[in-house]
This record gives C-alpha cells, structure tokens and sequence, in this order.
C-alpha cells in the first residue's frame, strides 16, 4: 500500500511514496522490548526527560487542587492519552539519534519539535482538539449524573464506585472517550514520527497513520492497549511510574513508525 505524497519539484518531478507495511500481531511485543533497550543505552536524556513531564503533571494536579478545581483531576488525567504522542516527541528525537548511531543528547529530546515545527504544531492543534471535545463531554456527563453541585473530593470519588449515578458516569464516560481516544490514536500512532522523520504535510502524515491502523487493525488495536495500559500505571503511581513509562513508550512508538512506514523515492 503506498500513499504518494506528491512532493515534486519543477527541476526533478521527484516524489515520495510512503509505503505502510503489514505487520503481524507480535511487533507489538517487540517495539516495546526495543522502547526498554533504547531506553537504557540513552537513560540519562530519557530518564531526565520523562522526569519533565513528571514534574509538569505534579505542578497541574497541585494547582487544580489550589484553585478548587479538583473535580477536573480525572477528566484531564484522562485526557493525557489525547496529547501522549505529542509528549513523546522527545523520546522520538532519542531514539531517531540512536537509530542513526550517534549519542543523544538532551537537544535531541527538548530540542525534538525544531524539525517541520508547523507541521507538527498542526498536529498538535489536532490532538488538543480531541482534547477539548472530551473535556466538554466529561463536563457534560458529570452535570447529568451528578447536577450542578460539586461535592466535596471524598463523597466524589467515593460515590464514582458506590453509588448508580457514579458507575453510570464512569460506564459512559469510558465508553465515550474509548472510542474518542482510539479516533486519536489512529490519526496520530505515526503521524507525528513521520513528520519528524519526512518532510511532509500533516495530512499526509494523518492519513499514513489511518492506513497503517486499517491496514494492521489487530496489531495496531494491541498496541493501543498496552500503551492504555501503560499509562494507567504511570498514572496510578502519582505519576511517578511516568518518568520511566512515558519514554520506553515513546521510544516503543518510534520503533512502530520504523516497521510500519517505508519511502521510496521516485523520478
């Protein structure tokens, strides 16, 4: 399956035609082991960097929790599996340095969106719009099943487990933003990697990732769920578990983009 991306130049009419692989249903497996292998020969550019991210999401959760507005905590945990990819971008630079065979540096993780920085912001511009989507869905959900009374952060989370009107909120919600998340992940899965890799416009980029999950749907739907996974635990350990989840996950992702997409050059 190639996607011809029509770069032509009146001098050469040269274009680029991105090849999307087939995969078999054990890669997944394999991106990961390689996401742990980078991350250890790069730990110190990895480690510090997911350690960043570690620290962003303390400072967000205390100043939610300063300003009252705690009851946004699970919506916007929730919410960073829309802009995970674009987090990752540093852990894609890491990898991308080592794949080359050269050392990374702490310029290739925080210095990662310097390459096609329009393309990527136009990504990024599509993911918060997913973002935003849900955000208004949980707020949504949480005045139909709760009204418009907050009520204090113990009898909240108490009653998301024990009472009908929390489990149905967490039932709909989890449904909802399943199906928003997998939309997410599909336009992005390697859309960001190979923007970062190609000179190429985020449309083309979009609709690389769409055909990589189409044409691979059982792998790609794997991949999904252990990233889901993943992040769950990062997240369950106050973020913590992050600092070492969030870039062996980005490295993993690097690698998924490496097996998915091909180029061929042609004249």
């Amino acid at each position: 399956m190639m996607v011809d991306t029509k770069k032509n130049t009146p001098a050469t009419q040269a274009s680029t035609q991105l090849i999307i692989n087939h995969i078999d249903i054990d890669r997944p497996r394999q991106w990961l082991i390689a996401g742990i292998n980078d991350f250890r020969q790069a730990m110190t550019v990895s480690l510090s960097y997911g350690l960043f991210w570690v620290g962003i999401s303390l400072a967000v959760t205390f100043g939610a929790y300063r300003l009252g507005l705690w009851h946004w905590l699970l919506p916007l945990i929730a919410g960073f599996m829309f802009l995970g990819p674009l987090v990752a971008v540093g852990s894609y630079g890491i990898s991308r340095r080592l794949s080359n065979g050269r050392t990374p540096t702490f310029a290739d993780a925080f210095g990662a969106w310097t390459s096609h920085t329009g393309q990527l912001a136009m990504m990024g511009l599509m993911m918060m719009i997913f973002f935003i989507i849900w955000i208004r869905v949980a707020t949504l959900l949480f005045a139909l099943f709760f009204g418009l009374n907050v009520p204090s952060p113990i009898d909240l989370y108490s009653a998301l487990f024990t009472t009908p009107e929390g489990l149905g909120m967490l039932l709909v919600g989890t449904a909802f933003g399943g199906v928003l998340a997998f939309g997410a992940f599909s336009i992005s899965v390697v859309a960001i990697p190979t923007l970062m890799d190609r000179d190429l416009t985020f449309m083309e980029g979009i609709e690389a990732s769409v055909k990589s999950v189409a044409r691979n749907f059982r792998p790609m739907l794997l991949w999904a769920a252990i990233l889901t996974g993943c992040t769950i635990i990062g997240v369950a350990t106050f973020y913590i578990g992050l600092a070492v989840i969030l870039p062996v996950l980005g490295h993993a992702s690097w690698h998924a983009y490496e097996d998915l997409v091909g180029v061929e050059n042609k004249m």
